[in-house]
């Protein structure tokens, strides 16, 4: 019987990442993600006792767009998703997929000791992980 190559989720993360204010408007989330080439910006905390948040560009598609919303009147915090799932970054990526999976969500992110350390995609546990222990085998 063989083991199989343990590969955790600080291994595939992202740890660059945008972030925002819950206050911003649309708008302002359209513009920082334009900026930053990304589909997903984490919404700060308002206090230390608060939980981050995420906005997603298929939010925005869902709940501006495809509602006729004006991106310029509405705020980021009534249509982000808060509390945000957040993993530990030793967690073995198979455990975070199969979270990811059966909650179906597109992004997690990575914290400890409440701190943000990055961002986890199914994209990156398949790319970076599944084919780093293919690779191995």
């Amino acid at each position: 019987m063989t083991s199989k190559m343990r590969i955790h989720v600080k291994d595939v993360m992202k740890t660059d990442f945008g972030t925002i204010d819950g206050k911003a408007t649309i708008m302002d989330a359209l513009i920082e993600m334009k900026r930053l080439q990304t589909a997903v910006l984490v919404v700060n905390k308002k206090n230390a006792h608060d939980e981050y948040g995420l906005i997603l560009v298929s939010d925005i598609a869902r709940l501006v767009l495809a509602r006729d919303k004006a991106p310029s009147r509405m705020n980021i915090y009534e249509i982000m998703t808060k509390p945000a799932v957040c993993v530990d970054p030793d967690m073995d990526i198979r455990y975070c997929s199969r979270l990811m999976s059966s909650l179906n969500l597109t992004r997690v992110l990575v914290v400890k000791d409440n701190e943000l350390l990055g961002t986890v995609s199914p994209r990156a546990l398949v790319l970076e992980g599944l084919a780093a222990i293919e690779v191995d085998h």
